[in-house]
């Protein structure tokens, strides 16, 4: 069915164009009818004028002309339907990838296997490609290659994976238009160490700069970090994370293994390892300068000495050269060296020094030995119970008896600002010491041996400030902030290791600071004087003070029993209220 135009009329006054249906399905015969006559079917056509009107030049039944227009639809229907049968058809017959293309990542030394699923290729070859080369033809294998073969219909296999199998694999199907799908395959190469600048091994001066180069290889590219074996880094860090470890002004601190580590997360990490060794002279350090010991007592003088490579060690008494004797032993472990004097004489003390020499050099360090007393300690509570006086006492070690004490005081200056039991004063050259608790006083029978006998029949006889203490001390009275020496003989003597004593300082000013030192001697000198200690007094005196029961020696005994007598006076006073 088509649409014809018929010429155009010139002699009409309106123009008009005609269209009429026409169709090889419909006869003139077919159209012509008991009430219809030939020729007329075009005699009958619908005029369109293009003014808008419609002229017929034979009535025509409407219903007859959408009739007409309906059975043409349909028939251009079923022409569709059929052409879309015919195709679909064909291409259940044509050949197809069900497989599609991907990426596959692979470790070194697996098993690679490539997907290559079709349908409908009975006449059709299915080939490998890679780049030009081609793998496989159908089911033939053609690449020389060993490890590649065919698994599962058209699956590619290559074994053992190398490196150099990464890159595309083309499936294709040998079509006039060639179809095809492509796999890329990545090869994941675990972690390897390939070169260190060092070789593992490096010696070098002190004062060098140290510059160590670690290059790793893999897939992906590994993160190199250098470490150290059981210990830190130079600049303080666990781990750096570079290639490069530089070390600036080498010391012997500095040496060790330090541990260059590639990781890239496939397989296991990779690490070596360089050994910095650090060539100095030698370095000395004591572990006592002053060693105290006693006649007939044993003594031990050490030395710490480091040095690469080993240093040599001599031990000298003054200027001369000790040797191994039955009294004199020398001892090396490490780098601890020791000399042992047994049964030490009077002639022991004094001046050693232990000499160690290398190729690099040579150092000297000097140690003491001696019979005079350790440095004593304060042992009382820093605030008194009084207002106007205050119980000091104090603990030494001695090897001899301590034949006296000095014990100097004063009032803190003006300026001064005590933190804890500390004094703090950018002008004050005395440094401070933490008191010990008033628990950790020597034992009870060696403080009435000792400061009942000595420090507090003193005390008993009221020596305080600006006062003299006649027959057994001398107290010196200076200037308002000056320091107070007091002499107190230690009476009598103990042959206790542990000895000490305490003291009552009277005429005290109330709620102030103070600050005291004390030195012992015994046959062989006095000892070093100890850092300051700081006290206070009290505001208020404590009411309970007079129940304590205080030994003055054998001059007041009248006075301890009358202590005494006040005491059990209370007790009785205390049970009849209680009554």
């Amino acid at each position: 069915m088509h649409l014809t135009k018929p010429a155009r009329s010139s002699s009409s006054s309106s123009s008009s164009i005609a269209y009429k249906f026409e169709s090889p399905h419909f006869s003139q015969t077919h159209c012509n009818s008991p009430n219809s006559e030939p020729g007329k079917m075009a005699a009958g056509a619908r005029t369109i004028s293009q003014p808008g009107h419609i002229r017929d030049q034979r009535q025509i039944p409407m219903r007859r002309s959408l009739a007409h227009t309906l059975l043409l639809a349909i028939a251009v229907v079923a022409l569709h339907f059929e052409s879309v049968s015919a195709q679909s058809l064909m291409t259940k017959n044509e050949p197809m990838f069900i497989s599609r293309s991907e990426t596959f990542k692979f470790i070194t030394g697996e098993t690679i296997v490539l997907p290559c699923e079709v349908a409908n290729t009975d006449t059709y070859v299915v080939a490998w490609k890679r780049g030009i080369a081609i793998l496989t033809a159908g089911s033939v294998k053609v690449t020389p290659d060993p490890r590649v073969r065919l698994v599962n219909g058209f699956n590619l296999q290559i074994r053992d994976a190398l490196p150099t199998d990464a890159g595309d694999y083309i499936c294709q199907i040998a079509t006039m238009d060639p179809r095809e799908i492509t796999h890329t395959v990545e090869i994941l190469v675990p972690p390897r160490i390939h070169h260190i600048s060092t070789g593992g091994h490096l010696q070098v001066k002190k004062g060098s700069s140290v510059r160590i180069e670690c290059s790793a290889t893999g897939n992906p590219m590994p993160n190199v970090t250098w470490s150290r074996k059981n210990n830190i880094l130079p600049n303080g860090e666990e781990k750096l994370h570079s290639h490069v470890l530089s070390i600036e002004n080498v010391d012997r601190h500095k040496g060790g293994v330090y541990i260059c580590t590639a990781n890239n997360r496939v397989g296991q990490p990779a690490s070596s390892q360089v050994v910095l060794h650090v060539l100095f002279s030698p370095e000395i350090s004591v572990e006592r300068p002053v060693v105290f010991s006693g006649e007939g007592h044993e003594a031990t003088l050490v030395c710490i000495v480091h040095g690469e490579t080993q240093p040599e060690v001599i031990w000298f008494k003054d200027t001369m050269q000790l040797d191994t004797t039955e009294r004199h032993i020398m001892e090396t472990r490490g780098s601890r060296h020791t000399l042992i004097i047994r049964k030490v004489h009077p002639q022991d003390f004094g001046n050693y020094s232990c000499v160690a020499e290398n190729q690099l050099g040579k150092a000297r360090k000097t140690l003491q030995l001696s019979g005079k007393p350790n440095v004593a300690v304060f042992n009382s509570p820093p605030i008194s119970q009084y207002k106007d006086r205050y119980n000091i006492s104090w603990a030494v070690d001695s090897h001899s008896p301590i034949e006296e004490y000095k014990l100097s005081f004063r009032k803190l200056p003006q300026g001064h600002e005590v933190v804890g039991n500390a004094i703090d004063s950018p002008s004050s050259s005395l440094s401070s010491s933490s008191s010990l608790s008033s628990s950790q006083m020597y034992g009870s029978g060696l403080h009435s041996h000792r400061s009942g006998t000595g420090s507090s029949s003193m005390a008993g006889l009221g020596v305080g400030l600006g006062g003299n203490y006649a027959g057994y001390g001398n107290v010196m009275h200076w200037g308002h902030n000056d320091w107070r020496n007091v002499v107190l003989p230690a009476i009598p003597l103990s042959h206790h290791y542990a000895q000490g004593m305490s003291y009552m300082v009277r005429g005290l000013d109330p709620d102030q600071h103070y600050e005291a030192t004390v030195q012992s001697r015994n046959r062989y000198g006095w000892s070093d004087l100890t850092n300051s200690f700081v006290f206070s007094t009290s505001s208020n005196d404590n009411e309970m003070r007079d129940l304590s029961v205080t030994f003055y020696g054998s001059s007041a005994i009248n006075r301890q029993k009358l202590g005494l007598l006040a005491l059990s006076s209370a007790t009785l006073a205390l049970s009849l209220l209680v009554a």
